[in-house]
């Protein structure tokens, strides 16, 4: 039953796909057969920063110096002001494509697989969280999206119930490093210490600028005991 399903829903997206067809999100070409949100002329030129292969140094691996112990931070892609991994990142959290995080996490997740060996050195993902009033506001979480993308690539669990926001903070968007640590240093709780003590923690987020979120996150996992947390972003400022 599961193949006839699969196929009703494959004839039936090509169906719409030859009366409607989906431009990519970059260069508004055509989608062809198996392409998603971006064709692959688009995903090839994306700034992707090969950090997990030794290419770069560690994105923000300075930002989180002598503040919390992270094991490793990787960026899947560079981020610039009106760049292409903007216009992706905009398209994610803005205008309601919450699918494309999951692609772009199985599109990661797969070079982490394959070129790292990423999937053997972590328990569990978890996604910086909204609070719930922003989370109801979009409809959906974009790291949350970008995480189960990465759980279905490398086979490690995700869970959105290891940490909550617990106060609405003003957008990051333009803030200095100071500002940002300011905005959200007491924001963020572990929910149940249990579920992450002893475990090796991949925390996901959107986009690495100073690391104030993040920091903050790992500082929560840390104290209830967390083995070690590791960071992947979907971009990251150069």
């Amino acid at each position: 039953m599961k193949i006839i399903g699969k196929l009703i829903k494959s004839g039936f997206e090509d169906l719409l796909n030859l009366f409607y067809p989906q431009p990519c999100l970059l260069c508004r070409n055509t989608l062809q057969q198996q392409e998603e949100f971006i064709c692959t002329a688009c995903r090839l030129a994306l700034p992707e920063t090969g950090q997990h292969r030794g290419e770069a140094l560690v994105a923000g691996q300075n930002r989180f110096a002598g503040k919390v112990l992270v094991e490793f931070v990787f960026a899947y892609l560079y981020f610039t002001r009106k760049g292409k991994t903007q216009r992706v990142i905009h398209a994610l959290k803005y205008r309601g494509h919450k699918e494309l995080g999951h692609v772009l996490g199985r599109w990661y997740g797969h070079q982490l697989k394959t070129e790292y060996d990423l999937h053997e050195q972590i328990d569990l993902i978890v996604g910086v969280p909204l609070h719930p009033a922003k989370l109801r506001q979009r409809g959906y979480n974009q790291s949350d999206w970008f995480a189960m993308g990465l759980s279905e690539a490398l086979e490690i669990p995700w869970s959105d119930q290891a940490l909550m926001r617990t106060h609405y903070t003003l957008s990051q968007t333009g803030k200095n490093r100071l500002s940002r640590w300011e905005n959200v240093n007491t924001v963020f709780r572990v929910k149940n210490p249990d579920f992450v003590a002893n475990k090796r923690i991949l925390l996901v987020d959107d986009v690495l600028t100073t690391g104030a979120t993040l920091e903050a996150c790992t500082a929560s996992l840390v104290a209830a005991n967390s083995q070690s947390v590791g960071i992947i972003t979907m971009a990251a400022t150069r």
